[in-house]
């Protein structure tokens, strides 16, 4: 052994191997100091990024903003009785209600009559000085002042309102004004990057971010014609009217309201879209008023229990309850319960789609409809009608509702947690329904099947599974037709309107 370490080719061979561990770890040294600056090299590329990605945004609000107004209103306010206050502080009940409070501020002192100064925000659409803004914003308003970027005041002129879509146009005598630049909010995808300008609380020219969270938002309960663009962008009391604009700079939508338990924001908000605002804006600005189409029927949403008892699928269109034979869809040929799948060569899935579809249509223009019947498609021609101002009574006729009185005859028999009248002559006219075939609901039984599917004593049944029924022996004929556990298809009529009602057989 001692021999052998003495040798002094191993001795160089010791020295061959140190040197090259030496190497080895300066190599390890000078790869990691590569990897490094790599990493390094990438993540300042995304801080840059990061920070064009800011640059960006601020140079669309930069872009946008001049032509975003803040909006303020007064109006005279006369206090109610004494009885109407709480609790002796001195404040109408009305001025607790969430609708007045959004926009007027809190509440005042104690007086008669007296004036209240209400907030908005709109946006500059035309350069001859027309804005477009929210209804309520500057509903009952005696005076409207807009605000410009630049500080400047004017006294706005009010040129058309728009209830049902809860919009209005105002006009300012400016000149030079900056106008916003109107998109297509066809386009516009969830989950898209969208920003918001307004004046929430009065603090002007308020910028915030979000995307849009879902689209075609309806049965809110907001308006008349909803198809909601929903956003998690802050939208908080005082932007109503102002513009929700994409990452082109374009508005595409119009902040309206939003969902809140305290009066504040809680990430749900909810903007009309530009498509159907440019639409009625336009016509408010060469008409003052905006017309809509009438078609004239009563629809239903089909849902997984009629698809199934009509034997097609879930949202394939919409049922149609009634028709007026004197509407256009009466004159057309459409019929009780035909199914339509597409209005105008659009694709209708829901109630909503179409009712906002033919409000869109110019009366006198004729369209397309494609309807589905007992099976077979088919298309007609439909000459849109002028929206009466009382649909109902277009639709199902004059109200003629006496009330009962006197003794009921017929033997109602129980069918289904129900009983049943004849409808006699005299019921037709106590309870609305001249003309009319059918059996008359005289009870229901409270936790039975009609009752929970919502049958109702006075309810004019009139169709069995596309049979009309006249008498309660026809009735009892076409329920024993059906067998156990399948449903029953049923046209009903109410003051209201008419539906159809699926209930399956015990």
């Amino acid at each position: 052994m001692t021999l052998f370490n003495r040798n002094p080719i191993w001795k160089g061979k010791g020295v061959l191997r140190a040197l090259m561990l030496f190497a080895l770890a300066t190599l390890i040294g000078v790869t990691g100091g590569i990897v490094s600056a790599k990493e390094d090299a990438k993540l300042q590329r995304a801080i840059e990024a990061l920070r064009m990605a800011s640059k960006a945004r601020a140079a669309i609000v930069r872009a946008v903003a001049p032509s975003v107004v803040h909006i303020s209103v007064e109006k005279a306010v006369t206090s109610p009785p004494e009885r109407g206050r709480r609790r002796g502080r001195g404040a109408p009940d009305f001025f607790e209600d969430e609708f007045f409070r959004r926009f007027f501020g809190p509440r005042l002192p104690d007086s008669r009559r007296f004036r209240r100064r209400g907030l908005g925000s709109g946006s500059i659409v035309d350069s001859r000085g027309y804005i477009l803004t929210n209804n309520h914003v500057i509903k009952n308003a005696d005076r409207i002042i807009v605000k410009l970027k630049n500080g400047e005041e004017y006294v706005a002129e009010l040129i058309g309102t728009d209830p049902p879509s809860d919009l209005a146009v105002l006009k300012i005598d400016a000149k030079n004004l900056p106008v916003a630049k109107l998109g297509n909010s066809d386009e516009i995808q969830v989950g898209e990057t969208v920003i918001a300008i307004g004046n929430p609380f009065g603090l002007e020219q308020t910028v915030t971010q979000g995307i849009v969270s879902a689209k075609k938002r309806s049965q809110v309960g907001l308006t008349d014609y909803e198809d909601f663009i929903q956003t998690d962008a802050s939208i908080n009391p005082g932007n109503s009217g102002g513009p929700l604009i994409n990452l082109k700079g374009e508005i595409i939508g119009i902040n309206t309201a939003i969902y809140s338990r305290s009066g504040g924001s809680m990430g749900i908000g909810f903007s009309i879209p530009i498509n159907m605002a440019r639409q009625i804006m336009l016509a408010l600005i060469d008409h003052g008023k905006f017309v809509r189409g009438f078609l004239g029927v009563v629809i239903q949403d089909i849902n997984k229990e009629l698809a199934e008892a009509l034997g097609v699928r879930p949202k394939e269109g919409v049922l149609i309850a009634n028709v007026g034979p004197q509407t256009p869809a009466g004159k057309s040929g459409i019929r009780q319960q035909d199914i339509i799948l597409t209005f105008n060569g659009n694709s209708v899935k829901s109630t909503t789609a179409l009712r906002n579809a033919v409000a869109g249509v110019r009366p006198g223009v004729k369209v397309p409809v494609d309807l589905l019947r007992a099976g077979k498609k088919m298309r007609l021609m439909v000459t849109i009608g002028e929206q009466p101002k009382n649909m109902r009574d277009a639709i199902q006729g004059p109200r003629s509702r006496l009330g009962r009185s006197g003794p009921r005859r017929g033997r109602p028999e129980r069918i289904l947690g129900i009983e049943l009248e004849p409808l006699t002559q005299r019921l037709r006219e106590q309870l609305g329904y001249q003309n009319r075939q059918g059996v008359v609901v005289s009870k229901v039984t409270p936790g039975g099947p009609a009752a929970e599917k919502g049958f109702r004593s006075d309810m004019l049944i009139e169709r069995i599974n596309s049979r009309v029924v006249r008498t309660v022996r026809e009735f009892r004929t076409e329920i024993a037709k059906v067998k156990k556990g399948d449903s029953i298809l049923m046209l009903v009529r109410s003051q209201n309107s008419s539906r159809f009602i699926v209930i399956k057989k015990p």
